[in-house]
């Protein structure tokens, strides 16, 4: 055997050695995070806080007065603000970590103790949900939803509350009301989720939530001065239309992005949602020509935001025929409820939060009990999934009922508790002469051209 023989004989043993020592790392390894998953989820985030600025800030600008448009705009910018911070310390371990059946804890306090490289499982045991995604767009993600839905509540309070006080407030609301909510319905130790009450984007923690928050804050407030006697026309549809067409493509991310994945549940949650805004928004128009004589801008417009918050608790769950069923109701449903109950109750829901997203929620919800199908929500730990009425589960539509009935109760009777607390604190309402003269000039000092 040559020199050269024996040093390539000693190398290869050297080399299967090495391997052998290798193997069981690599054996032992950490899943890898799935870069398609990642890349939807990371898109859908983005899509999600493009509904709050500009989507929302140009669709409420839109729908106030002139003098108010800034005011307006500025709350959505500010509350991005406010809650990217609050989430990041406290509002993200409380609505994920593990917790109890009704509040997470402050494992992730600061955000500590998250793997940024590696998916991740929420919960633990049968009902744990394994992630094919790292933790922090997860957090990025539910972050977004976390801003949208107090910037909602601020359009029944438009044109009369303090801005301090919409900061206090929304602070205080964001970690105390917020934040439980989220973790029963979406946390595998809440205890709705345990119950297994249906909610695939946020029917009952983003808009059943925004929407008796924004009732009970209106009433709290009362009504703006010169309601009922006053011109209160919308000062410009135009920036009402674009930022209600951002917001629908927006909801792309909020309802497919739900799925957590870049798979066939995003693909029929992208579906059903289209298919319930385009029938809610004729529902609503044909349901004003028919009573009005016309059909508006204004009008359509809502129908279709209606037809989005109802579909929002089902979209995983439901076929196209039943994204159909629900958008045609809420959009009736949502027309008559700020209309109608609204001028009947007298209350003053300046940009009807109560009856778009309260209402819409809640039809949504029960009619997820009716039309969810179990194959498309059937895992490990539920191999049958949840269906709903039509798919021989008729109980699903009590605990739907449970859901909705619980989230009122507590985001009402909360929100009403933080807005005295906060009316001691600083004061919720802008003086009379503050009013008259807009928002835009007594409390930012600034004004539209």
């Amino acid at each position: 055997m040559s020199k050269f023989d024996k040093l390539a004989q000693i190398g290869a043993l050297a080399t299967v050695a090495v391997l052998g020592a290798v193997a069981p790392a690599f054996a032992d390894e950490a899943p890898k995070v799935d870069t398609g998953d990642a890349a939807w989820m990371l898109t859908s985030t983005a899509l999600v806080l493009m509904m709050t600025i500009p989507g929302l800030a140009l669709f409420y600008a839109g729908m106030v007065r002139k003098k108010n448009v800034l005011a307006t705009m500025m709350q959505s910018f500010a509350i991005a603000s406010l809650v990217t911070v609050l989430w990041m310390v406290v509002g993200y371990s409380l609505a994920f970590g593990e917790g109890n059946a009704y509040v997470g804890d402050f494992s992730r306090f600061f955000l500590a103790g998250m793997a940024w490289d590696t998916p991740f499982t929420l919960g633990s045991g049968d009902s744990a949900v394994a992630f094919t995604i790292p933790e922090p767009i997860f957090m990025m993600f539910q972050m977004t939803f976390a801003i949208i839905t107090p910037a909602l509540i601020c359009g029944a309070f438009a044109d009369r509350m303090k801005f301090s006080a919409m900061l206090w407030f929304v602070g205080l609301w964001s970690v105390l009301v917020y934040s439980p909510i989220a973790h029963w319905v979406w946390h595998p130790n809440g205890f709705l989720f345990a119950l297994g009450a249906l909610d695939f984007a946020g029917g009952t923690v983003v808009h059943i939530n925004a929407g008796i928050a924004g009732l009970v804050a209106a009433i709290v407030l009362g009504k703006r001065k010169g309601y009922g006697t006053e011109n209160f026309s919308p000062f410009n549809l135009v920036l009402a239309v674009i930022g209600a067409s951002l917001l629908w493509v927006g909801w792309f991310g909020f309802n497919a992005g739900s799925a957590g994945a870049a798979g066939a549940r995003a693909g029929m949650a992208m579906a059903v949602t289209q298919i319930a805004a385009a029938a809610a928004a004729l529902a609503w128009m044909f349901a004003e020509w028919a009573t009005r004589g016309k059909p508006s801008v204004l009008g359509v417009i809502s129908g279709a935001i209606a037809g989005l918050v109802a579909i929002t608790p089902a979209a995983g769950f439901v076929f196209p025929g039943g994204a159909l069923a629900i958008g045609i109701l809420a959009g009736i449903v949502c027309f008559w409820a700020s209309t109608s109950l609204k001028k009947s109750l007298g209350y003053d829901d300046s940009l009807d939060v109560f009856g778009v997203h309260c209402m819409g929620g809640i039809v949504g919800a029960l009619l997820t009990g009716v039309f969810a199908v179990g194959v498309l929500s059937a895992s490990a730990s539920t191999p049958d999934g949840y269906g709903g009425l039509l798919d021989g589960n008729g109980g699903q539509i009590l605990l739907q009922f449970y859901g909705v009935v619980a989230t009122l109760v507590y985001s009402g009777v909360g929100s009403y508790v933080l807005l005295k607390i906060v009316d001691l604190i600083v004061g919720l309402r802008v003086s009379e002469e503050a009013e008259r003269d807009g928002l835009d000039l007594s409390l930012h000092g600034e004004s539209v051209q």
